[in-house]
């Protein structure tokens, strides 16, 4: 069946979204052609507020309000900013911030090393972060890339690059879920579980 060009665009852009396959797209194109047009108009408003109304923190590189030089967190005198944990997209930061126990900052790479991708030190805001380092008085880096060998090997960079400038620099822990059995962990993190077991003398 050949769609009028309106709908098959529609379906193509949405499958592009990541976690939305062709059938996925093809439902909520169909809906949304069907709904009210006060929900589209709404989606469309939102979709371009996105993209206008939003920009980029000086300081951490998390995204903020458009105008705004630093985000909330950079600005504020609650802030420990001697402490800095290192992510590598602004959604790490808002998963670590729903724990609501980190009163350090921040400091957002926009991705991760990645020979294979093309994505090199370069590309990330790295350079920046050393710039902190130099300038800031900062004290601790916790390094909080993701478990995966692309957030590995940036840590693994990272490290290198910090290891002269007398800064203390930490990685998240990693290890066995809460309610997990042993029996359905994999090997490599069994193994990170078992590097970093914890002390329960005394």
């Amino acid at each position: 069946m050949l769609l009028p060009a309106p709908v098959q665009n529609m379906i193509n852009a949405l499958a592009r979204l990541p976690g939305i396959g062709p059938k996925s797209a093809s439902r909520l194109t169909f809906f949304l052609l069907n709904a009210p047009d006060e929900l589209s108009d709404n989606l469309a408003g939102a979709l371009h507020e996105l993209k206008t109304g939003i920009g980029y923190c000086s300081v951490c590189f998390n995204i903020t309000a458009a105008g705004n030089a630093q985000c909330e967190i950079c600005s504020s005198s609650e802030r420990d900013n001697r402490i800095v944990c290192v992510v590598e997209e602004p959604l790490d930061v808002l998963a670590l911030e729903r724990i609501g126990a980190y009163q350090g900052c921040y400091h957002v790479l926009r991705g991760a090393l990645s020979p294979i991708e093309g994505i090199g030190p370069e590309d990330l805001t790295i350079r920046e972060l050393l710039e902190r380092v130099q300038k800031d008085g900062i004290t601790e880096i916790i390094l909080a890339t993701n478990p995966s060998m692309e957030g590995d090997a940036t840590a693994m960079y990272l490290q290198r690059q910090l290891a002269h400038s007398g800064v203390r620099v930490t990685r998240l822990a990693r290890g066995l879920p809460v309610g997990g059995d042993l029996e359905y962990a994999d090997q490599s993190t069994l193994l990170r579980a078992l590097m970093g077991r914890q002390d329960m003398s005394g």
